[in-house]
């Protein structure tokens, strides 16, 4: 069991499963999946939508929530016992409360069914999450001590998820991926596991063959880095794997020791946030630095030929990455994303190669890479994988976009 916010508990995360119990009476089909609320027969209480459905809202809310830069709140109810005599009671008390705060366009279902009821509110200014949140919280509170005999509010998990959520990624913090906002990572996992289990069989088999056939190409790439300049052989750098967990990624290093990072933060920063302007519609314009001062001689050969990459078949052969996959970004790259960007480092473990890499590499703008990382995440097949590695010498060796 997973323990989310004040006592909230689910069954949901890496490992951890939503229930599918639906239950097909006459009760939530009324028409339009707006409608919140069907009757029970003969007994009166209302009942909410049921968890399926309201996952499937869940998701889409969100994509609304995307496309129309506004945000988005779910106020969670979950009761601390586990009585069943008293709980159903209780959630019928919380159903009419919640019934009662929300508006014409606001849904309420189970997130788990007789555990966590919850509140969706769409449409809000961004500029007052904060405050939305809080009176929404408050005039549940307000509302449950009207309608209720006696103070009930000590058998109540109370929790609010806000979409887009902030980010607190740094160098050596986890940034939690909130399962309650993206129920789809997690419904369908099992659905895919056995492909999973086959495309890591064939990671960790090329990476492990891969490091022994490249060893004289890795040894001697080593001599010429240790001889070019000073400073390790390796350069190690946190980067942001699947579900925004934080790893650490090698290479070979290809710039002079202490070299400024703040020249690639302010590059990737203004490209990111331009991609969707007029001035990264330009093909010329491309991810990686051109003519950084800081890279060395041989580490500009490297980079061109992109063997600086080869040591992150380590990266591989351990779990962090995949042969094939979303170029692995750097914390503060996550702190520019839209909130339709975090996808890419959410729906795939990150790869040495990719399809933005094959198709484009850094020549294209942001944005086309993030929809052609979607575009493989949302269709991963084993034939996939091996047609991008089939098509990633070609690519490297023609170099366009690298730098």
């Amino acid at each position: 069991m997973l323990r989310l916010g004040n006592g909230i508990q689910t069954r949901l995360g890496v490992g951890i499963r939503f229930r599918h119990r639906i239950v097909r009476s006459g009760l939530a089909q009324e028409g339009s999946m707006r409608s919140s609320f069907a009757k029970r027969e003969g007994v009166g209480i209302l009942q909410p939508i049921f968890e399926e459905e309201i996952m499937e809202i869940v998701t889409r809310e969100r994509k609304r929530t995307d496309r129309s830069g506004l945000a988005m709140a779910i106020l969670l109810i979950g009761v601390r016992d586990s009585q069943r005599e008293t709980t159903s009671g209780l959630f019928a008390v919380v159903a009419t409360v919640l019934s009662a705060i929300k508006s014409n366009i606001d849904i309420v279902g189970w997130f788990e069914r007789e555990s966590i009821i919850g509140l969706i509110v769409p449409e809000i200014d961004p500029a007052n999450l904060t405050s939305t949140c809080d009176r929404l919280e408050s005039e549940f509170r307000k509302e449950l001590e009207e309608r209720s005999e006696g103070d009930v509010t000590d058998r109540l998990s109370i929790r609010l998820c806000a979409y887009p959520e902030p980010l607190q990624l740094g160098d050596e913090e986890r940034q939690a991926v909130d399962p309650f906002l993206y129920p789809e990572l997690y419904v369908h996992r099992d659905r895919v596991a056995l492909f999973h289990v086959f495309k890591r069989g064939m990671d960790i088999l090329g990476s492990l063959g891969l490091l022994l056939l490249l060893s004289p190409l890795l040894l001697a790439i080593a001599v010429l880095v240790k001889l070019s300049s000073r400073g390790p052989v390796l350069f190690h750098q946190m980067r942001i794997g699947q579900m925004l967990q934080p790893f650490m990624m090698c290479k070979f290093r290809t710039m002079y020791a202490n070299a400024d990072h703040g020249i690639h933060h302010n590059y990737v920063s203004w490209f990111i946030t331009s991609s969707d302007k007029g001035q990264a519609q330009n093909k010329n314009k491309i991810f990686k630095l051109t003519n950084d001062p800081r890279i060395t001689p041989i580490g500009r050969f490297l980079r061109r030929t992109s063997v600086d990459e080869l040591p992150q078949l380590w990266n591989v052969l351990v779990g962090h990455m995949s042969l094939v996959g979303p170029r692995p970004p750097l914390w503060y790259e996550v702190q520019e994303y839209k909130p339709w960007h975090r996808h890419r480092v959410m729906e795939a473990k990150p790869g040495i190669t990719g399809l933005w890499q094959v198709s484009g590499r850094s020549r294209t703008t942001f944005d086309e890479m993030v929809r052609l990382d979607l575009r493989y995440a949302r269709g991963q097949s084993l034939w996939a994988d091996i047609k991008i590695l089939l098509t990633t010498p070609a690519a490297v060796i023609k170099g366009n976009g690298a730098c």
